[in-house]
């Protein structure tokens, strides 16, 4: 008979993360929704456990490298805010103005990182695929600055929003894929970069010429 292997599951967190969870553990029990909030944490290992051991190839995980790579530090939305700017003169203020919501994401979403406190997951047996700066997890980095970059710049280049959104929805998708974040931290991230990229201040756009009358 075939031994099956073993289920990958995530590493047993150091002592201080451990404690913190049960403390969370034991107030839900004691919440009304306590049994929904415990649910819902398995079920936010359950998924980040599948999506970092399944459907995994070569190619997509050095897509999903890649994705990170231009997403590290809000860089790559800093990219796409500047090429606007060459390219849309009349749109020039508010193309570099949007090109700052990425990276100034990464600095607000640290603050909140810090106060939250939460550990980067580690699956046995599947390290993450991508590097990390620090040890925080909770939200996502990557995904606050994914959505808060593609949302200033979409409030610029309506007609770009499409795109952008799916190149921020693949960014996010892949931190977990890499096993960089649960699935909750992504979310997390997610809401975070949506009020950041709506409330970022952008210059009034120019208003049009009136035509000439013959």
């Amino acid at each position: 008979m075939l031994l099956e292997e073993p289920r990958p599951r995530l590493r047993v967190p150091p002592p201080r993360e451990r404690a913190r969870r049960l403390r969370r553990r034991a107030a839900a029990r004691h919440s009304p929704f306590g049994a929904l909030r415990i649910a819902a944490g398995r079920a936010d290992q359950a998924l980040l456990v599948a999506l970092r051991t399944r459907f995994h190839s070569r190619p997509a995980e050095l897509a999903a490298q890649g994705l990170g790579t231009f997403g590290e530090y809000g860089t790559g939305w800093a990219a796409l805010g500047l090429a606007g700017a060459t390219l849309g003169a009349d749109r020039r203020g508010r193309f570099l103005a949007a090109a700052a919501a990425g990276p100034a994401a990464i600095g607000l979403n640290f603050a909140v990182k810090s106060a939250v406190g939460r550990e980067r997951p580690v699956i046995e047996g599947h390290p993450p695929l991508g590097p990390a700066p620090n040890k925080l997890s909770f939200p996502s980095a990557h995904s606050t600055a994914a959505v808060a970059g593609a949302t200033a710049l979409g409030r610029v280049a309506p007609r770009a929003r499409p795109a952008l959104g799916a190149l921020a929805a693949l960014v996010c998708l892949g931190r977990p894929y890499l096993g960089m974040h649960y699935p909750s931290d992504v979310l997390a991230g997610v809401a975070l970069g949506y009020a950041i990229g709506r409330l970022w201040p952008l210059p009034p756009a120019a208003s049009p010429q009136p035509e000439e009358t013959p």
